[in-house]
């Protein structure tokens, strides 16, 4: 009786930890009709899914639903050279997005700058620049980022100053 009585309180004390613990999972049915019909090839397994991985793919339906046209467009042709990439080159770019999670906020923003200013450069223009830091030093390469932030303002955020040109 006793060991009933020691199981129920342990039972009954243990049941504010266990709410506490992971955050549970949608349920399918609790998704937005735009999200089921986005994430709708996970249907039929949604309820086994990790709830972490559930909430990145609501992220995810969440930001395709705001995204453009031409946004998303970009994104399916972005994500189709992902995948036509070899297996060890994508373990590379999950390492390099893994250190720019770490960067502090306004590192993270001159990346993104950087990155702008190289997509809004002309293709041939971006060629040439890739072929110039391939054939670069590390060193030249910082020298040559100082350089462009010098000729195009880089306290504007407009010349690359983060990772290599892309």
């Amino acid at each position: 009786m006793s060991l009933l009585l020691i199981g129920i309180m342990l039972l009954v004390l243990g049941l504010p930890a266990w709410a506490q613990g992971d955050p549970a999972g949608v349920p399918w049915s609790k998704l937005s009709p735009g999200e089921q019909q986005l994430l709708q090839r996970f249907g039929d397994h949604w309820d086994q899914l990790p709830p972490r991985k559930q909430q990145r793919l609501r992220n995810g339906a969440q930001q395709w639903g705001t995204m453009t046209p031409e946004e998303r467009q970009e994104a399916k042709q972005r994500f189709k050279q992902w995948r036509s990439l070899p297996p060890e080159q994508q373990q590379q770019l999950r390492e390099r997005y893994q250190q720019f999670r770490q960067l502090p906020p306004e590192q993270r923003e001159s990346v993104r700058n950087a990155r702008r200013w190289f997509r809004s450069l002309p293709p041939e223009q971006r060629k040439e620049l890739r072929e110039k830091f391939q054939s670069m030093s590390p060193e030249e390469r910082r020298a040559y980022r100082r350089e462009l932030r010098r000729q195009y303002g880089g306290g504007g955020g407009q010349a690359p100053v983060g990772g290599t040109a892309q």
